[in-house]
C-alpha cells in the first residue's frame, strides 16, 4: 500500500488556549489526539508507512507519537526549521515518499472517506486528486415566503458548493510543481488545473470536519466515536 504523509505542523492560533503547549494535531478529541485518530483511520485502510510533516513544537509529537509502533505503523519525521506552508512541506518531505504514489492529509481533518477512489483516479495524464465534499453551511438557514413569513428552519445544511477536503492522492511526478515554500492551493493546484492534470474525487456520504476552533473540538467530541467505529 502507498505510504501517507500528514501536515502535522500547524500552530492554530484560532484554537488558543488548546494549541499554547502543543501544535493543533495533538488536540484530543474523544481521548485520542486528532493525529491518533487519523492514523488508526489511515492503518484501517492498509497504510502502515506515515510520515509526519512537524514544525511547531515538533517535540511535543515526538513524545506523544513515538515511532508510531504503538499504533501498529512505522512513522517517519520530516522536520521544517520554518514555516513552508502546505506545497514546501510536502516536497520538503520528498526524500520519505519514495514510492510511485502517495497521499497527503492536513493533520487538522477529521473523516471516515475511502481512500482508494482518489487513488484510483490517478491514470493517465492525471497526476493529482483530491477529495471534494458538500459544503455545509456554519449557520441555521430560514426561508421566508412573498409577505415575509418563516416558512422553515433548517440547521446548517448542505450547499450546493464543493470544497477541498484537505485529502489528496499524488504521483511523484508532483514534486516538479511543488514549490521550495508556499501553498500547494496557490502554486501547484492552478498550473495543473490549466493542463488537465488534477481530478476532483466527490464524497457525498462520508462524515468530514476540519477543527479550526473550539467550538469545533466540541461538535467532533460527541460524534468521533460514531464516525471512526
Amino acid at each position: 500500500m502507498v505510504r501517507a504523509l500528514i501536515l502535522a505542523g500547524g500552530f492554530g492560533k484560532r484554537l488558543q488556549p488548546l494549541t499554547l503547549d502543543r501544535p493543533k494535531p495533538l488536540i484530543e478529541v474523544g481521548g485520542k489526539p486528532i493525529l491518533q485518530w487519523q492514523i488508526e483511520w489511515l492503518s484501517k485502510q492498509g497504510i502502515r508507512d506515515v510520515v509526519l510533516a512537524v514544525g511547531y513544537l515538533r517535540t511535543k509529537v515526538f513524545e506523544v507519537m513515538g515511532d508510531g509502533s504503538k499504533f501498529g505503523v512505522r512513522l517517519f519525521y520530516s522536520v521544517e526549521e520554518e514555516p513552508l506552508g502546505t506545497g514546501g512541506a510536502i516536497k520538503n518531505a520528498m526524500k520519505f515518499l519514495e514510492d510511485e504514489v502517495f497521499v497527503v492529509l492536513n493533520g487538522d481533518v477529521v473523516t471516515n472517506l475511502p481512500i482508494k477512489p482518489l487513488i484510483d483516479q490517478l491514470s493517465g495524464n492525471v497526476i493529482s486528486t483530491i477529495a471534494l465534499t458538500p459544503m455545509r453551511s456554519p449557520y441555521g438557514i430560514v426561508h421566508i415566503d412573498n409577505e415575509g413569513f418563516i416558512t422553515e428552519f433548517r440547521e446548517k445544511p448542505l450547499l450546493d458548493y464543493l470544497i477541498n477536503a484537505g485529502v489528496y492522492a499524488f504521483t511523484k511526478d508532483i514534486f516538479k510543481y511543488l514549490p521550495n515554500k508556499g501553498d500547494i492551493e496557490v502554486t501547484a493546484f492552478p498550473k495543473l488545473t490549466s493542463e488537465k492534470r488534477i481530478r476532483g474525487v466527490i464524497y457525498r456520504d462520508v462524515y468530514w470536519k476540519s477543527v479550526d476552533t473550539v467550538k469545533d473540538v466540541e461538535e467532533v467530541e460527541r460524534v468521533i466515536t460514531e464516525v471512526y467505529s
